[in-house]
């Protein structure tokens, strides 16, 4: 295989490129990684409204738990229906107090995939047909929360992925 000299050059800047894409994409999952277990040093009644604000924002209908910290929302449609299925998702956020002056916040998302058109909602909020169900950290809300409470601590974060990962 003959090897031109614009070649060479143009494979370099390729693999540049794709080693700067990995350690952006590896940067990402650190921060939100060390997001999901950041504790505010703030008192939870500081922190829950910048919560129940970014919900809002994302026209999310809330559902709080009376006395406690504990936040869910309903089933919200991603998307139109399709034959090929209707994907759903939904959020319960739940806030901790290690201490009066110190708060963690938990973002679990759950993704439901329905085959056809979509089914019916039973009484208890639980549909027929439903095909998966997952449940997860939602490590992205809880960065983008952090970034809002906290954006000194966010900062830092940052700073200490673009140290870490290069």
């Amino acid at each position: 295989m003959k090897i031109s000299k614009w070649s060479v050059p143009w494979m370099l800047l390729t693999a540049s490129v794709l080693v700067t894409g990995c350690a952006a994409s590896r940067r990402e999952m650190y921060i939100q990684e060390k997001a999901s277990d950041y504790v505010y040093r703030k008192p939870i009644a500081e922190v829950w409204p910048e919560v129940r604000a970014m919900l809002k924002e994302k026209e999310l209908p809330v559902r709080e738990a009376p006395g406690g910290y504990e936040i869910s929302t309903d089933w919200h449609q991603l998307g139109a229906s399709s034959n090929l299925g209707t994907s759903y998702v939904r959020y319960l956020v739940r806030g901790h107090q290690p201490s009066p002056a110190m708060t963690q916040v938990e973002i679990l998302r759950q993704n439901r995939v329905e085959s056809g058109q979509g089914a019916m909602a039973t009484p208890n909020n639980r549909t027929a047909g439903t095909d998966s169900v997952s449940r997860t950290r939602d490590r992205e809300m809880e960065w983008e929360l952090l970034q809002r409470v906290d954006p000194e601590g966010a900062k830092a974060l940052k700073a200490e992925a673009e140290a870490t990962i290069k």
